[in-house]
């Protein structure tokens, strides 16, 4: 009788969880209802089009849901989104009730348990990945089980039987894959524009200008996709210089007519630091002694002015620390659908956390940095990340190479572009320069995908911590201005 109870029970759970198949096979089929739970919980968060997006390009449906309830809650979601209308657990509800399906699915009460299940959307990715995964498997078990009893039953012509099983493995992974083959045609007429435009002089950099002359003419500018590696040693100015890209790409000027956002990830530094040494550059002021209460009316001016165009500009910067890889790309897909970014700041690459603690540091960088090359690619805006590099170019005394980049060779082979700041260290003018305030930089062009290498000279105006174009008569001013 227990025995008799129990399939009974069984069955019924079945019946709620899965379906036929299952109590066929009396196995349980492939799914995680707390990966559907999370993945429904981040629809009806705060950036609840974004996930939906995710989960559309990612080829997500209602049929992917194990429990017939997340398929129900799924379907209105997706109704939702197609009328423009905001999602959350009350809109749901409402949805459900109107589509005569509320109480089969729970209830007010299962939706706000769904609702409640995670706190965060930083992990959305890899829910969408685990239930496409599960859906996959359970299509290819219900395909598997159909032809075995086909195979039973026999078949008169083999031949084409076993063309009707290849087409549907075939459909079935074809569902799973996002359409992101095209004829070469489409890129080719975005290549001819670009090149009639630099014929035509109303280019000379095609990508994001860095307002770095030198580095402009050698790259024509950072491209949309790309991923720009900045490395050097500490205190060499990595950071001072990515924040003067990012102010000569955001702020107009007259070099600048078509500024665009930038989105600024700061692991080491707060925004309120970050902000300080952007506005000491560019009003020109000596940071330090405005620290220490000196300041000239015409610095004192100089700042309001400053302040005033940075305003203007769109810079957004996330200092939040401890970060990984996925939450840094649900972030910037979060901001890129509210600005359109012209670049993207990630100062610096070490300080984010790996995915696996079980991993060594090495497997975690390599990771991380595939993670920003298939965000720049993701989002087609150009990622600078900035990154140390070892002791052993100042071991040896020598110019710093791609090989010293610190903790792993795959960041040199997912960068398009590697950039090394470095200080020469046989520069007879040293001394003068640093007794001047202006110090002689070094920016080696190490890797460049689709272009030459080489070398630049930038000024450095170290009381301002501000980067500028060199030239051997005055090195200073540069940038758009």
């Amino acid at each position: 009788m227990a025995k008799e109870f129990q399939k009974k029970r069984r069955f019924r759970d079945q019946s709620r969880d899965g379906d036929a198949d299952e109590a066929m096979l009396n196995r349980r089929l492939p799914h995680s209802i707390e990966a559907e739970r999370a993945l429904l919980a981040a629809c009806m968060r705060e950036n609840s089009a974004e996930v939906i997006t995710d989960c559309i390009n990612g080829k997500i449906n209602a049929e992917s849901f194990f429990r017939p309830a997340h398929r129900n809650v799924f379907a209105a979601l997706l109704d939702l989104n197609d009328q423009g209308r905001e999602v959350d657990e009350i809109t749901v509800e409402e949805k459900l009730n109107s589509m005569g399906l509320l109480e089969e699915t729970g209830g007010r009460a299962y939706i706000n348990e769904i609702s409640e299940s995670v706190g965060s959307t930083a992990f959305a990715t890899n829910w969408i990945e685990i239930v496409k995964e599960k859906a996959l498997l359970r299509q290819l078990i219900r395909l598997s089980n159909q032809t075995v009893e086909k195979c039973y039953e026999g078949q008169d012509d083999i031949t084409t039987f076993l063309s009707e099983v290849e087409a549907e493995i075939y459909r079935i992974g074809e569902s799973q894959v996002a359409d992101s083959a095209q004829k070469i045609g489409k890129p080719l007429d975005k290549v001819i524009k670009m090149i009639n435009d630099i014929l035509a002089k109303r280019h000379t950099s095609y990508g994001t200008r860095t307002g770095f002359l030198d580095l402009d003419r050698m790259t024509f500018g950072f491209h949309p996709g790309e991923m720009i590696v900045l490395a050097a040693r500490p205190s060499v100015g990595k950071t001072s210089f990515a924040m003067n890209i990012a102010e000569n790409v955001s702020i107009p000027g007259p070099n600048n007519p078509d500024p665009k956002a930038i989105l600024v990830f700061s692991l080491e530094m707060s925004s309120e630091s970050l902000a300080q040494r952007v506005l000491c550059s560019r009003a020109g002021v000596n940071m330090n002694k405005l620290r220490d209460g000196f300041s000239t009316r015409e610095e004192q001016q100089a700042i309001v002015e400053a302040a005033g165009e940075i305003k203007k500009a769109d810079i957004i910067v996330d200092d939040q620390g401890s970060l990984n890889i996925l939450e840094v790309r649900a972030k910037a897909r979060r901001v890129s659908s509210r600005y359109k970014l012209g670049l993207i700041v990630v100062d610096y690459l070490q300080l984010i956390a790996g995915m696996d603690n079980r991993a060594s540091r090495e497997n975690q960088i390599a990771e991380i940095s595939r993670g920003m090359k298939s965000m720049a690619k993701e989002l087609e805006v150009p990622v600078l990340v900035l990154s140390q590099l070892n002791r052993e170019s100042e071991k040896e005394k020598r110019e710093p190479r791609m090989s010293d980049l610190r903790e792993s060779g795959a960041i040199e082979q997912d960068a398009d572009v590697v950039l090394l700041l470095h200080r020469p260290r046989s520069d007879d003018q040293e001394e003068n320069q640093r007794a001047e305030d202006v110090e002689k930089i070094g920016l080696i062009l190490a890797k460049q995908r689709n272009g030459p290498t080489g070398s630049v000279d930038l000024a450095f105006l170290r009381k301002y911590t501000r980067f500028a174009n060199y030239t051997e008569e005055s090195p200073v001013g540069g940038g758009f201005g």
